[in-house]
Protein backbone atom coordinates (compact mmCIF):
# COMPACT_ATOMS: atom_id res chain seq x y z
CA UNK A 1 0.00 0.00 0.00
CA UNK A 2 1.41 3.51 -1.14
CA UNK A 3 1.82 6.43 1.52
CA UNK A 4 -1.21 8.52 1.72
CA UNK A 5 -0.84 11.73 -0.48
CA UNK A 6 0.38 15.56 1.12
CA UNK A 7 -3.10 16.42 0.51
CA UNK A 8 -4.24 13.42 1.94
CA UNK A 9 -2.59 14.34 5.09
CA UNK A 10 -3.52 17.79 5.05
CA UNK A 11 -7.04 16.35 5.81
CA UNK A 12 -6.24 14.23 8.53
CA UNK A 13 -4.39 16.46 10.11
CA UNK A 14 -1.11 15.26 10.12
CA UNK A 15 0.18 17.53 8.31
CA UNK A 16 -0.62 21.35 9.22
CA UNK A 17 -2.92 23.27 5.72
CA UNK A 18 -5.85 25.80 6.25
CA UNK A 19 -8.74 24.08 5.20
CA UNK A 20 -11.07 26.68 3.62
CA UNK A 21 -14.19 24.80 2.66
CA UNK A 22 -15.01 20.97 2.71
CA UNK A 23 -17.79 19.25 1.68
CA UNK A 24 -18.94 15.54 2.29
CA UNK A 25 -16.21 14.37 -1.27
CA UNK A 26 -13.95 17.64 -1.32
CA UNK A 27 -11.72 20.19 0.52
CA UNK A 28 -10.15 23.33 -0.17
CA UNK A 29 -6.96 24.23 1.20
CA UNK A 30 -4.80 27.36 0.41
CA UNK A 31 -1.65 26.84 -1.86
CA UNK A 32 1.70 27.18 -0.25
CA UNK A 33 2.65 29.49 -3.09
CA UNK A 34 0.09 31.89 -4.07
CA UNK A 35 -0.35 33.22 -7.37
CA UNK A 36 -3.07 35.30 -6.99
CA UNK A 37 -4.72 36.65 -3.78
CA UNK A 38 -7.36 33.85 -3.80
CA UNK A 39 -4.90 30.58 -4.50
CA UNK A 40 -6.56 27.54 -3.35
CA UNK A 41 -6.49 23.62 -4.10
CA UNK A 42 -9.99 21.72 -4.51
CA UNK A 43 -8.52 18.17 -3.74
CA UNK A 44 -11.11 15.36 -3.55
CA UNK A 45 -11.16 13.30 -0.75
CA UNK A 46 -10.36 10.21 -2.25
CA UNK A 47 -7.19 9.25 -3.94
CA UNK A 48 -8.43 7.10 -6.55
CA UNK A 49 -7.76 9.38 -9.40
CA UNK A 50 -3.92 10.92 -10.55
CA UNK A 51 -5.26 13.75 -12.58
CA UNK A 52 -8.19 14.92 -14.23
CA UNK A 53 -8.27 13.27 -17.35
CA UNK A 54 -8.87 9.82 -15.14
CA UNK A 55 -11.13 11.95 -12.84
CA UNK A 56 -13.54 12.54 -15.77
CA UNK A 57 -13.94 9.36 -16.90
CA UNK A 58 -14.36 7.63 -13.65
CA UNK A 59 -16.13 10.23 -12.21
CA UNK A 60 -17.84 13.68 -13.95
CA UNK A 61 -19.95 14.27 -10.74
CA UNK A 62 -16.99 14.34 -8.52
CA UNK A 63 -15.08 16.56 -11.22
CA UNK A 64 -18.73 18.93 -10.81
CA UNK A 65 -18.26 18.88 -6.94
CA UNK A 66 -15.02 20.48 -7.97
CA UNK A 67 -15.84 23.08 -9.84
CA UNK A 68 -18.62 23.54 -7.68
CA UNK A 69 -16.34 23.95 -4.67
CA UNK A 70 -14.36 26.52 -6.79
CA UNK A 71 -17.07 28.60 -7.78
CA UNK A 72 -18.45 29.24 -3.67
CA UNK A 73 -14.81 29.61 -2.74
CA UNK A 74 -14.88 32.42 -5.47
CA UNK A 75 -18.15 33.22 -3.94
CA UNK A 76 -16.69 33.99 -0.77
CA UNK A 77 -13.29 35.10 -1.01
CA UNK A 78 -13.12 36.97 -5.10
CA UNK A 79 -16.30 38.51 -6.32
CA UNK A 80 -17.33 35.54 -7.82
CA UNK A 81 -14.90 35.60 -10.80
CA UNK A 82 -12.32 32.83 -10.88
CA UNK A 83 -9.63 30.80 -13.00
CA UNK A 84 -9.76 27.34 -12.12
CA UNK A 85 -6.69 25.53 -13.60
CA UNK A 86 -5.85 21.38 -13.40
CA UNK A 87 -1.99 20.33 -14.22
CA UNK A 88 -2.05 17.26 -16.13
CA UNK A 89 1.34 15.53 -15.92
CA UNK A 90 4.83 16.26 -14.53
CA UNK A 91 5.94 18.39 -18.21
CA UNK A 92 2.43 20.38 -17.43
CA UNK A 93 3.71 21.66 -13.73
CA UNK A 94 1.49 18.63 -12.29
CA UNK A 95 3.56 17.81 -9.12
CA UNK A 96 1.03 15.96 -7.03
CA UNK A 97 -0.40 13.00 -8.46
CA UNK A 98 -3.75 12.94 -6.17
CA UNK A 99 -6.06 15.21 -8.93
CA UNK A 100 -6.56 19.10 -7.97
CA UNK A 101 -7.40 21.77 -8.91
CA UNK A 102 -5.96 25.49 -8.72
CA UNK A 103 -8.54 28.36 -7.81
CA UNK A 104 -7.53 31.93 -8.74
CA UNK A 105 -9.21 34.79 -8.21
CA UNK A 106 -8.51 38.71 -7.87
CA UNK A 107 -5.58 38.29 -10.48
CA UNK A 108 -4.54 41.77 -11.35
CA UNK A 109 -5.25 42.83 -15.01
CA UNK A 110 -1.73 42.83 -16.03
CA UNK A 111 -1.13 39.53 -14.71
CA UNK A 112 -4.10 38.20 -17.43
CA UNK A 113 -1.65 38.57 -20.15
CA UNK A 114 -0.20 35.17 -21.58
CA UNK A 115 -2.98 32.80 -20.38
Amino acid sequence: MSEPSIFTRILTGDIPGEILLETDRVFAIRDINPQAPLHALVIPKTEEYRDVTELAAGDPVLLADIVAAAKRLAEEHANGEYRLIFNNGASAGQSVFHVHAHVLGNIEESKLVGF
